[in-house]
């Protein structure tokens, strides 16, 4: 009886009980194969690619199921939110296309029929649950100070127990009705604890659909229910939202599963169903003495998601990068399937990898090289364009001052059967095609090939006209470089270099660094095409 009565005192006038609020939390009615999950970020600072891969895992493991993804906002710890990031977290969602069933939309409605899903809005339920633990005996009021952090008790557990025991039970875990009276009389502030019910000898076994069955010590903490501000630390939120939300899969990082223990013995406290977990292993990379080491936020600029906006990787390859590391069957699937979208891909939670993945720049550029192939050059026009409007002021306006020019730039050696795979992001575009754009301010001359190189290019641009075929351009070459002493049969040069004074390949390459400056470039008679006689005249001259 002491224990309602402490309960009461505790919560006084809540605005349910918890048989009302289950009763506005029906099952769902779905079938046993459709997976109910979740992407639960904390507003605490930028998007981590760790937690968007969960998030991935998350949203495909629904999708592929015709189950139900949801977003909740979990602002509980509201003195690490930073401001707008709620708003940068569905402006990330929103960019990569990742779509929910449920969620609370920026001006705060509910769309679906477990909200809220913003959780500093679910706080009178968490008092409800933790009012109901107390009154059963299962919770208990902490006066402590530093309550959360335990600096202040440290001593009383000295005091109260050998430095051999493993029970971290709190001081007030014995307080009387009257010892709760009296301090809730002179206004302190309180915590609510769960009363462990084990000593620190019990074992506990818990599945997890990527690692098995795993057996840990059991929980011997009086963890803390509800900080002494009213506010849920995650696992009690996470318990009681997860139940009333019908989540079937908590997708989680592994390093969460040093508390699952704990997690259990609040779901049996509670009477709640056990939640299936799905521990992903942690993306790694490599560090300077070849050891594996979890992405940094400090070391790893891609581990914050607004990275890829930034370089301009075409977001459909960060997905498809993903999928990858998620599941090592998808590189194969893409091999046999190269025009299928990626969502056509169906894995399941047995095809999750163990292990963790080594997260790979050169890899991911390798995959978005081979979409950006794939695109019409009026398709990268646009994305370059979208990029260069957020991040390039001036290269936007330029791009939409000369739109025709800058997509027959775009389009070199772009609609052929082998298209070029140089391009991995549209941060790089401007600098890859700078020649194009404007005289090359350097070029990759070599010091003992300027006489001939002026030499070559003084006779070539005599009276310049470009053909109107690649033939005849190229025949073009061929005969300045002979009347000028280069071999134009490249036998004849193998046989004996040092007749000639370079061969065709050494003329093309002269052009080629009027042109961009550069000794390497896509097609020259395309690029030549599109600058034109005027400009292409005019470089000559600066040589």
């Amino acid at each position: 009886m002491d224990k309602k009565k402490i309960a009461d005192l505790l919560f006084p006038n809540l605005k349910w009980t918890t048989e009302e609020i289950e009763a506005k939390y029906p099952k769902r009615n779905l079938t046993s194969e459709q997976v109910v999950s979740r992407y639960a970020p904390s507003p605490t600072g930028y998007m981590h690619v760790g937690n968007f891969f969960q998030m991935f895992i998350s949203y495909n493991l629904t999708r592929i199921t015709d189950g139900r993804f949801f977003l909740r906002i979990e602002d509980t710890d509201s003195k690490r939110e930073k401001k707008d990031a709620t708003k940068v977290i569905y402006e990330i969602l929103s960019k990569f296309g990742i779509k929910f069933n449920e969620y609370q939309t920026l001006d705060g409605e509910d769309i679906g029929d477990y909200g809220p899903y913003v959780q500093s809005q679910r706080v009178d339920i968490y008092k409800a649950y933790a009012k109901k633990l107390v009154a059963e005996g299962k919770a208990f009021p902490c006066f402590c100070k530093k309550t959360e952090g335990k600096e202040d008790i440290l001593k009383l557990r000295e005091q109260k127990f050998s430095v051999d025991d493993e029970k971290e039970y709190d001081p007030c875990r014995d307080l009387t009705l009257a010892d709760v009276e009296a301090k809730l009389s002179e206004g302190l502030p309180f915590a609510i604890r769960l009363r462990t019910k084990n000593d620190g000898t019990q074992r506990v076994k818990f599945y997890d659909l990527i690692k098995g069955e795993i057996e840990a010590k059991a929980n011997s903490k009086d963890f803390i229910l509800l900080k002494n501000d009213g506010i849920p630390p995650y696992a009690f939120a996470h318990a009681v939202d997860d139940t009333l939300m019908g989540t079937t899969i908590v997708v989680r990082g592994e390093e969460y599963i040093s508390s699952t223990p704990s997690h259990i013995e609040l779901f049996e406290a509670l009477g709640f169903d056990k939640i299936t977990y799905c521990h992903n292993p942690l993306i790694c990379k490599i560090g300077d003495q070849g050891n594996r080491r979890k992405i940094s936020k400090r070391l790893d600029p891609e581990a914050d998601m607004r990275y890829y906006f930034e370089e301009g990787y075409p977001l459909e390859s960060v997905l498809e990068y993903l999928l990858n590391i998620i599941n090592s069957g998808f590189e194969g699937w893409r091999s046999k399937n190269p025009t299928l979208p990626w969502q056509e891909f169906k894995f399941g939670v047995n095809d999750i990898t163990t292990v963790a993945p080594i997260f790979d720049l050169v890899k991911l550029g390798d995959i978005s090289k081979n979409i950006i192939s794939k695109m019409t050059a009026s398709q990268v026009y646009d994305n370059v364009l979208a990029w260069a409007e957020e991040y390039d002021n001036e290269f936007a306006s330029y791009l939409k001052e000369n739109k025709e020019f800058a997509t027959k730039v775009f389009n070199i050696d772009r609609e052929t059967p082998k298209p070029r795979k140089d391009i991995y992001c549209w941060k790089m575009v401007k600098s890859y095609f700078d020649y194009m754009f404007s005289s090359p301010s350097s070029s990759e001359l070599s010091e003992e090939d300027t006489e001939k190189y002026q030499e070559f290019i003084k006779e070539y641009s005599k009276d310049f006209s470009l053909p109107e075929t690649k033939e005849e351009w190229f025949a073009n070459i061929k005969v300045v470089a002979e009347k000028l002493g280069y071999a134009v049969d490249n036998k004849l040069y193998k046989a004996n270099p040092e007749a000639y004074k370079g061969n065709t390949a050494k003329a093309c390459e002269f052009v080629r660094l009027a042109l961009t400056g550069r000794k390497n470039s896509p097609d020259l008679y395309e690029i030549m095409s599109i600058l034109g006689n005027d400009e292409i005249t005019k470089r000559f001259s600066q040589v």
